[in-house]
């Protein structure tokens, strides 16, 4: 029988063939560029309709998060718009640690990827999309490495400035998934709690802050290998022009409350990390940041507080972090957002794991958390 053939040239793809016999495949991780960063991948298998693929990625105990191979199931679709998770087995002590993915695609063509892709044209579409919206007004902040735009959107007319901003780590996929719910509801003039919002704030969205590296399919880095969650105390334009634009806007603007979204390798389910360390703390801030911890576990079951990041240490957080940066910065409430690449274990779902729906939904959640948050102020 034919050979499988297997490729990663497009857009966000990453993978290397380092054999093929039949319908089995040995495979392995591209580094990011620049760096020793690697746990993405996303890549094509043709030729395999009704054949039963096994399809071994190599080396992996060297990934950049080898906590994030146990009891992970790889996302596979064989039409790039419905994703669920394929057969996976992880064995830490075979091909320097191996994953593998094992199915029988009953079409000819199937797609695989550490979580479900969002592509630079689907970006592109949501930002034009959301930009011809009534009240939408659409800024170039600057551009990256490659000439790519970083794009932001802002809307509202209320005092309270807010930020959200995704992908600095651009393997992170589910983070812009957030974005597309984030911004739908935002702008549906059905929805009153986008009207709501809209009225009470002036919102500032950078929906990928890293494009770079969203399509060369890079884990964590920019073009050039730089981690931008590391650049914000001191950013340059040769290693992380992303974040001397963003950055600079925030200053013109002032920040009262920011999230920055991700997600999380290993731990299997939606937490929010702090600004605890940062030098300049007060008691106003961290009162407000798990006021808001709290909305968000009432509203949603796709919430959590057990499973977590561990509390820095008072003074010592890392001001190269977004979060920590910005809280110390502007004296605001700021946050990280962590979604799994596993599954919400809280609230599981065996198909599909964690996933762009529900990323797409926690969006919303967040957002009615914010209203409720700036609505319910205590006295």
């Amino acid at each position: 029988m034919n050979q499988i053939e297997i490729s990663a040239a497009f857009d966000s793809g990453n993978i290397e063939v380092l054999s093929i016999d039949g319908a089995e495949a040995k495979l392995a991780i591209r580094c990011d560029h620049g760096s020793e960063f690697f746990q993405w991948f996303h890549f094509r298998v043709s030729g395999c309709k009704g054949r039963d693929l096994t399809l071994r990625i190599t080396g992996l105990n060297d990934a950049a998060y080898p906590r994030g191979w146990p009891n992970y199931q790889a996302c596979m679709s064989q039409d790039r718009t419905n994703w669920t998770r394929a057969s996976t087995h992880w064995d830490e002590g075979a091909d320097g640690g191996s994953l593998t993915i094992g199915c029988q695609p009953s079409g000819d063509i199937a797609w695989f990827a550490y979580f479900a892709p969002y592509s630079m044209e689907r970006h592109h579409d949501l930002v034009s999309r959301i930009a011809g919206q009534s009240g939408v007004d659409y800024a170039s902040l600057g551009r990256t490495l490659d000439e790519r735009t970083i794009d932001c959107l802002s809307m509202g007319s209320g005092p309270t400035r807010v930020w959200l901003i995704a992908r600095q780590h651009p393997g992170e996929s589910m983070a812009e998934w957030w974005m597309e719910g984030a911004l739908e509801a935002l702008t549906d003039p059905a929805d009153m709690l986008g009207r709501e919002l809209r009225r009470v704030c002036r919102f500032h969205i950078v929906p990928n802050a890293n494009p770079d590296g969203s399509f060369r399919g890079h884990m964590r880095t920019n073009a050039c290998g730089t981690n931008l969650n590391r650049e914000w105390a001191s950013p340059s334009l040769d290693h992380s022009p992303e974040i001397v634009a963003i950055r600079g806007a925030m200053d013109r603007s002032g920040v009262d409350f920011a999230m920055d979204v991700h997600g999380d390798e290993a731990i299997p389910g939606v937490f929010l990390a702090g600004f605890n360390g940062i030098p300049s703390l007060t008691e106003e801030q961290s009162m407000d940041f798990e006021r808001y911890k709290q909305i968000l576990k009432r509203r949603t079951p796709d919430f959590q507080t057990e499973l977590g990041y561990p509390q820095t240490p008072p003074g010592t957080g890392n001001l190269a972090m977004a979060t920590n940066q910005i809280a110390e910065r502007y004296g605001c409430t700021a946050m990280t957002l962590e979604m799994p690449f596993k599954d919400h274990n809280a609230a599981p779902c065996p198909q599909q794991g964690w996933s762009p729906q529900r990323s797409k939904l926690l969006g919303r959640e967040c957002l009615a958390a914010l209203l409720e948050w700036i609505t319910a102020q205590p006295a």
